[in-house]
């Protein structure tokens, strides 16, 4: 059994004893301290938001948390089964001190989590995190008295995030409909087979063709979204019967494409292609984190805007979005945040704009896809011992190429002229993760093996 604590929460397998995995009593004292990190940020504001993807364990680990939450003097807003982006915008919608995603996203069935919000429906940052894993860790909470528990209504605010989508102005419904795309899409059978269809139909597709969209948390392959798990959609392509294939993860934040002739479009080039709709129309800066494709940064130029950035991790990038007032950012693992819907990864909001884009070049996938800077990305690692220093190492290899362009913000990412390298530690295990991109997959192994050899 596994019980992971970070700052955006805590995750891990059902069952187990108390701390070895995720349970009921581990469930009540995670979400007794974010309702107390919560009371103390905002002693005046009653309400939180709860909403779970559709896994096995959803409706138990619902069922412990609004309880709990009420047990703190909390008014709950159960939106029940929907998206991640769903619940960040219902945070916003009903003016919440907080609100508690139920979801372990791409991880399989076993795993759950508590994701944790601001008032914003924005994942906490590193201190806030940080505060709420040190009240679980004192339990130091204080349970409401019977005149003071909170109560519970249920909303579905999927209609609500729709809408939201449609009032965009780069979403051209019109376009979409005269296109009359047939789109194929696996949901995994999770929130996403509420969701998909929603917004497909809402952007004027007619002909949808529906994989694994029953949302009884039954994944029928590895949920990740990666290429090796998405055999039967792709197979479905190369018969010619969609224009376009779209896969989501179980809570919907994260989005891969598949062209229309089965090929996969790429999941770093989800984000390079809507930036690239998006800085047609509205010219300004992205932000994607330092293990994402250079291929953002050679649009966003192309376009005249700044690229930056970020550490990895969604609550960085938003917050480097923030301070260089981007116009569209995320992360190369499908995610799209555009600030004029919410600062969030969404993937209905990518597939309204992606749908768009595609409408407007006359194009079809695989030939925007071909239009896009191309680069390959390899990734690695190396096994340590859990005694070796890692930050030394790190330090040493950002010495040795200190006449290249280094940044050290996140780990060590070293720019060659012709490709990069980025090396982080992991916070849970001694190995060093290695991702490199150059213009061949040859070439990327190439600059990783370089590196490697080194440390």
């Amino acid at each position: 059994m596994s019980l992971v604590k970070s700052i955006s929460g805590i995750r891990g397998t059902i069952g187990g004893r108390v701390g070895e995995g995720l349970n009921p009593v581990d469930i009540v004292r995670f979400t007794a301290a974010y309702a107390t990190q919560c009371r103390a940020a905002l002693p005046n504001n009653n309400t939180i938001v709860v909403g779970r993807d559709a896994r096995l364990s959803g409706q138990m680990v619902e069922q412990i948390v609004c309880g709990t939450l009420m047990g703190m003097g909390y008014d709950v807003v159960n939106i029940g089964l929907a998206t991640t982006p769903t619940t960040e915008l219902a945070v916003t919608g009903e003016k919440a001190a907080g609100g508690i995603i139920l979801t372990a996203s791409h991880n399989p069935k076993q795993w759950n989590a508590l994701k944790l919000l601001n008032e914003q429906g924005e994942f906490l940052n590193d201190a806030e995190g940080k505060e709420v894993l040190a009240i679980a860790e004192r339990e130091d909470f204080s349970f409401a008295e019977v005149d003071n528990l909170g109560h519970m209504t249920t909303k579905d605010y999927l209609p609500y995030h729709v809408e939201q989508v449609l009032k965009l102005t780069l979403v051209d419904v019109e376009a979409i409909r005269k296109r009359n795309f047939t789109v194929a899409i696996d949901c995994v059978n999770s929130v996403g087979g509420l969701a998909i269809p929603a917004i497909l139909k809402a952007v004027g597709v007619k002909n949808i063709i529906e994989l694994n969209c029953t949302p009884n948390g039954r994944f029928p392959h590895n949920p990740e979204p990666l290429p090796q798990h998405l055999t039967e959609i792709s197979d479905l392509l190369k018969s010619g019967k969609a224009d376009v294939g779209f896969v989501v993860d179980p809570d919907v934040d994260r989005l891969a494409i598949i062209c229309e002739n089965g090929e996969m479009f790429g999941e770093e080039y989800t984000l390079v292609s809507v930036a690239d709709y998006i800085l047609r129309h509205t010219p300004g800066n992205t932000v994607s984190n330092m293990s994402s494709t250079r291929a953002l940064s050679d649009v966003t130029h192309a376009h005249g805007g700044e690229y930056s950035a970020s550490a990895v991790g969604e609550v960085n990038v938003v917050a480097e979005m923030k301070r260089v007032h981007a116009v569209i950012g995320g992360e190369g693992n499908g995610g799209v945040i555009y600030p004029e819907c919410h600062y969030g990864r969404d993937a209905l909001v990518g597939i309204a704009l992606f749908l768009s884009h595609l409408a407007h070049l006359d194009m079809k996938v695989s030939e925007l896809r071909r239009s896009l800077p191309d680069y390959c990305i390899s990734k690695n690692r190396i096994d340590l011992t859990p005694d070796t220093d890692v930050d030394a190492i790190l330090a040493r290899v950002k010495d040795l190429y200190k006449n290249e362009r280094v940044n050290d913000r996140d780990g060590v990412k070293i720019d060659f002229a012709d490709g990069w390298v980025h090396l982080r530690k992991s916070n849970t295990e001694p190995i060093i993760r290695v991702y490199s991109e150059a213009a061949t997959m040859e070439a990327a192994n190439a600059l990783a093996q370089k590196v490697m050899a080194v440390i």
